[in-house]
C-alpha cells in the first residue's frame, strides 16, 4: 500500500521540490500530533521510509499521544522528505483513527463484559493496513481473507440451503473453523446442533441476542454478534453473553487522526 500510493503521488516527479530545493539540501522532518490518539503505522511507515534512505525515529504503535507530541522525525534529504510527506501523513492518520476508535470502544465494552472481543470486519479500505490498526488498538482482527476460515454467510445459503451449506462446510480440514451466520433463533439452534464452531447472530437488536446467547450456551460455540452496530450502541450488546462482538464500523467509519511535518534544514 505504501509503495502504490507513493508511486500515484510521485509518478512524474515532484515538480515544485526538484524546483525549489537544492538538490543536495538535507533536513529534518518532525511529524506531530494534532490531537489526543493511538498512535498506529509507525513501525510500517518506519521500515518503508528506510528504503528510501532517511533515518526515522518514532515513538512505538500503540501509545497514547497528546496533542503537540513529535511522534516521528526522519532525517536526509529535503526533497525526498517532502515527496514522502503526504503518503506517510496518510498512512499515519488513517491507521490513527481506527486504533484511536477501536481502543475506546474496547475499553468501554471492558467496563462491562471483560471477556468479550471486539473484533475488525472485512469491511475495510486498505485491507492489512486497517486491520493491523484494528489490532493495535486492542481489537481482534477477524479474518485476515476468505481462506482464513468456512464462515457460510447469506448468499451460500440462498444458493445452496442451509443444511446442506453446513454439511458441506463439515468436510473441510479440521484445521478450519466454521461459522454459520443467522438471523433468528430457529436458525441459531439448529447450527449448533449441527455442530459448528461459530454462529454469528446477525442484525439481531440487543434483547434478540440476549435471549438467543442465553440458549445457546448449552451447546460449545463461540457467540458472535455483528451487523449495525456502533459506539452508539455497543455497550447494549456488552451486557449479553457474547464472546465477540464485530464492528464494520471500526475500518469503514472511523474518523482519521490529524498529524503535520514540519521540516527544517540540518
Amino acid at each position: 500500500m505504501f509503495w502504490k500510493m507513493y508511486q500515484e503521488d510521485t509518478i512524474f516527479g515532484d515538480v515544485t521540490s526538484s524546483t525549489v530545493i537544492p538538490e543536495n539540501l538535507m533536513a529534518e522532518g518532525q511529524v506531530i500530533a494534532r490531537e489526543d490518539c493511538v498512535l498506529a503505522g509507525a513501525k510500517y511507515i518506519k521500515k518503508n521510509l528506510k528504503k528510501l534512505g532517511l533515518e526515522v525515529y518514532s515513538l512505538d504503535d500503540g501509545a497514547n499521544v497528546d496533542r503537540g507530541t513529535v511522534v516521528m522525525r526522519i532525517v536526509g534529504n529535503a526533497r525526498d522528505i517532502l515527496m514522502v510527506e503526504r503518503t506517510l501523513l496518510n498512512i499515519l492518520s488513517r491507521m490513527s483513527g481506527i486504533a484511536t476508535e477501536t481502543r475506546r470502544v474496547v475499553e468501554r465494552v471492558r467496563e462491562i463484559n471483560k471477556n468479550v472481543r471486539i473484533a475488525a470486519t472485512r469491511k475495510t479500505l486498505w485491507g492489512y493496513l486497517d486491520k493491523v490498526a484494528v489490532e493495535i488498538g486492542g481489537g481482534d482482527t477477524h479474518r485476515w481473507n476468505l481462506g482464513d476460515m468456512v464462515m457460510i454467510k447469506d448468499n451460500h445459503i440462498a444458493l445452496v440451503g442451509f443444511e446442506e451449506s453446513i454439511r458441506r462446510a463439515k468436510g473441510v480440514s479440521f484445521t478450519k473453523k466454521i461459522e454459520v451466520e443467522v438471523e433468528d433463533e430457529e436458525h441459531a439452534i439448529r447450527a449448533a446442533e449441527l455442530g459448528v464452531d461459530i454462529i454469528m447472530l446477525d442484525n439481531m437488536d440487543p434483547d434478540d441476542v440476549c435471549r438467543i446467547a442465553k440458549k445457546l450456551r448449552v451447546y460449545n460455540v463461540i457467540i458472535e454478534v455483528s451487523g449495525g452496530i456502533t459506539p452508539e450502541n455497543v455497550e447494549e450488546y456488552a451486557r449479553c453473553d457474547v464472546d465477540v462482538i464485530s464492528m464494520g464500523y471500526l475500518t469503514h467509519s472511523a474518523r482519521s487522526c490529524n498529524f503535520s511535518l514540519e521540516i527544517k534544514k540540518c
